[in-house]
């Protein structure tokens, strides 16, 4: 797709861009606080109400694929008022939702608007801004990215104490008609070119592989996996996806994605190392919730308060590196960045249930800056040697990464906890026995907790319990601490700006 002339006001139109990415990324996890809320007033299970997550992600997911193409059939700018225009009113009718299935319906919506928000804008920046000072746009952009899934919780929580989850869809009105209308009036127009033609087979392939990964993903750990017949025919559906989708793009004269795109060296190393810093960071958010909440004894507002360091301190990241990125080579920024954010990782390996305020806090704001550091620098690598005609279709791509990294981390984060849970349980329950002679020598403790005593054994089941999942929460964070040091070979391939 050729670009448009260049815009008169290039600061509004990055602030109206990192608008739009914000409400994505808020609403990305917005809802989870809400959930409970939301299944008394729709009078939903607690395995249906999940559908209400589960619509959103898969349509985003599937959708974000085709963003490329629809800039260069439609316009870009059409298509991102558009997008906001639908989602929105979407939003609109996700709060006015009296029923699950309008629930779920208008939530498909949500996510089949929404999905275009963050390709579209990332090239957007990338086209307004010159290389000299796309650091910096890439930062000020990231912070709509990094910091709406974490802000999410904390403003979910204080929508739903302060009135009616319904809050928590509406207070997009506002936000969407302000990023619309600076669109509509600073967004210079581009050249869309209809005649471009359309891979339906390759787009309807990788749409099967990834909306049947995504259902795995999503509904195995309540389904026991390979257990259930729906995960196994969700996993062969997603194997045959992706096969198809696969040898199409290789043999197809004129395929969804081309792959000559893949050639380029930055862009594929920017793939894999996206994928991999999604399921770190989204499944390090997803256990630290409920660790603080479970464990630690966190009211739900208090704890999305306590990661507010988290968000703040992602700012400072992206900031710092947006102004650092015309002096120091991005490659050793992003290089810091993956080593702090493994370093925080690991320090929560060590926490404990009583963990001091402020050492919760300088942790999160710790992890908050790496991740900062180290994704501004991956969103101008990724780019630095890609022709300019591929970015619409890249940005997608890498939006695709980042999803699909955030669901496989969460999936495989909550069985890891899982099973570690179970055997920690098994290894300290081995040790309580009545013949222990901590529970025979008399005391107060014995006495409570003895097999003579009527509540003793519920006691020890509870203490034994909350005991395991502290454990397993701890090995869980060991795994995220290798996890997040992946990225850091893949750096050393790609090639700086300008090289």
């Amino acid at each position: 797709m050729n670009a448009g002339p260049a815009p008169r006001h290039p600061v509004l139109l990055g602030g109206c861009t990192v608008l739009a990415t914000l409400m994505q990324g808020l609403d990305s996890t917005i809802t989870n606080v809400a959930l409970p809320y939301m299944q008394a007033g729709l009078m939903a299970g607690s395995d249906q109400i999940t559908w209400v997550l589960t619509s959103y992600v898969i349509a985003a997911a599937v959708m974000t694929a085709p963003v490329g193409w629809l800039a260069a059939r439609l316009g870009r700018r059409r298509l991102f008022i558009t997008c906001l225009a639908g989602f929105t009113l979407a939003s609109m009718l996700c709060g006015a939702a009296q029923t699950l299935g309008q629930m779920v319906a208008f939530r498909l919506l949500q996510g089949i608007f929404g999905a275009a928000f963050v390709p579209l804008s990332q090239a957007t920046m990338l086209d307004t801004f010159p290389m000299e000072r796309r650091a910096e746009a890439m930062a000020v952009w990231g912070i709509g990215v990094m910091v709406g899934p974490v802000l999410g919780p904390v403003l979910g929580g204080w929508l739903t104490g302060l009135g009616d989850w319904r809050w928590v869809f509406y207070v997009n009105l506002p936000v969407g008609v302000l990023a619309m209308l600076g669109l509509v009036a600073v967004m210079p127009p581009d050249r869309p070119d209809p005649a471009r033609g359309f891979d339906w087979t390759g787009f309807l392939a990788l749409a099967l592989g990834i909306g049947a990964l995504q259902l795995l993903l999503d509904r195995g750990e309540g389904l026991d996996w390979f257990a259930a017949p729906e995960i196994m025919a969700e996993a062969m559906l997603a194997v045959l996806g992706f096969y198809l989708f696969g040898v199409h793009m290789l043999t197809a004269p004129r395929p969804f994605l081309p792959p000559a795109m893949f050639r380029d060296t930055n862009l594929v190393m920017a793939l894999l190392a996206t994928f991999l810093n999604g399921t770190v960071l989204l499944a390090s958010t997803a256990l630290l919730a409920g660790y603080l909440q479970k464990l630690a004894g966190y009211p739900v507002e208090a704890a999305g308060l306590a990661m507010m360091p988290r968000g703040l301190g992602t700012m400072a990241g992206m900031l710092l590196a947006g102004w650092l990125g015309r002096r120091v080579d991005q490659r050793r920024l992003m290089a810091l960045g993956v080593l702090l954010l493994a370093w925080s990782v690991h320090e929560m390996s060590q926490w404990t249930p009583e963990i001091e305020g402020t050492r919760l806090a300088a942790t999160l704001a710790l992890q908050g800056f790496a991740t900062g550091l180290s994704s501004n620098p991956l969103s101008v690598l990724a780019y630095a040697t890609l022709a300019p005609h591929w970015r619409g279709d890249a940005a997608g791509l890498i939006a695709l990464f980042r999803n699909t990294g955030n669901a496989v981390g969460v999936s495989v984060t909550a069985v890891v906890l899982a099973r570690m849970a179970q055997v920690s349980h098994a290894e300290l329950a081995a040790h309580v026995t009545p013949f222990n002679r901590l529970l025979q020598d008399g005391s107060a403790t014995a006495r409570l907790l003895g097999p003579g005593s009527a509540t003793g054994p519920w006691l020890l089941e509870g203490m034994i319990g909350h005991a395991a999942a502290v454990i397993a929460a701890s090995d869980t964070w060991r795994l995220l601490t290798v996890a997040a040091l992946l990225p850091l070979p893949l750096i050393a391939l790609m090639r700086r700006p300008g090289s």
